[in-house]
């Protein structure tokens, strides 16, 4: 579809069909359908999703809560991806939702209605189990996603520093040294290509370990833990 002209007929017969007297262009709104007494229904009608789109269908709320917004379907992986975002922000809204398809079809994607999301204790539970796991504050909000120092990464710094001061080492070594409980999956993982098996258990810093670590801000190492009668644990 060319012309936002092109939804006007296909919207229009979805409402015509739940028995909306439906017109084009009535003062600022694209599209209204009136239907008995009930409150004018109205739809806003882009070619594309944006933020002015999101602006007037908010704006339209003042004259009525059944205010939709009207799109072509999006094709292709990402323009899926963004029709989700986008449905979950009309529901944000109360906004509804309706697609056009190239022949014509018509999708009504949501309603528009008071929303409450669901929490997820799942999602909140990583979270907080991310927050707890980062030493100190070492990123810049904002920063991209590729550049993070994250926990694991942390973790991964921790064996690798411990792994170029000591030598070759038994992951559970490391962990009682350094309070990285993880430090066997870390270097077992291998996510950075920073380790390598050196024997049974033991595991040794590669070229790029040695290298890379470099590059990224060292977490402090925690004092070697003691017993109680200042011997070393075993």
């Amino acid at each position: 579809m060319e012309r936002e002209q092109d939804l006007y007929a296909p919207v229009k017969a979805l409402l015509e069909a739940q028995g909306y007297t439906v017109k084009g262009e009535v003062g600022a709104a694209d599209v209204v359908a009136i239907r008995g007494q009930e409150p004018p229904l109205v739809v806003e009608l882009k070619l594309r999703f944006s933020l002015g789109l999101f602006h007037q269908a908010i704006a339209r709320l003042s004259v009525s809560d059944t205010v939709y917004i009207a799109v072509p379907r999006p094709t292709g992986k990402t323009a899926r991806r963004a029709l989700k975002d986008n449905l979950a922000l009309c529901r944000r809204l109360g906004l509804g939702l309706i697609t056009v398809r190239a022949d014509g079809r018509t999708e009504v994607q949501c309603d528009p209605g008071p929303y409450a999301p669901r929490k997820s204790k799942a999602k909140t539970a990583r979270l907080l189990r991310e927050f707890s796991r980062i030493k100190g504050d070492p990123n810049t909000g904002g920063t991209t996603r590729g550049g993070i120092v994250t926990g694991y990464r942390q973790d991964a710094l921790i064996c690798a520093a411990y792994l170029a001061e000591h030598g070759a080492a038994r992951g559970a070594e490391i962990a009682r040294a350094t309070g990285v409980s993880r430090a066997t999956q870390v270097m077992y993982s291998n996510h950075y290509g920073w380790f390598e098996r050196a024997g049974q258990g033991i595991y040794t810093l590669t070229e790029t370990g040695a290298t890379e670590r470099h590059a990224w801000p060292a977490p402090q190492l925690p004092a070697p833990a003691r017993a109680a009668d200042g011997a070393a644990p075993p």
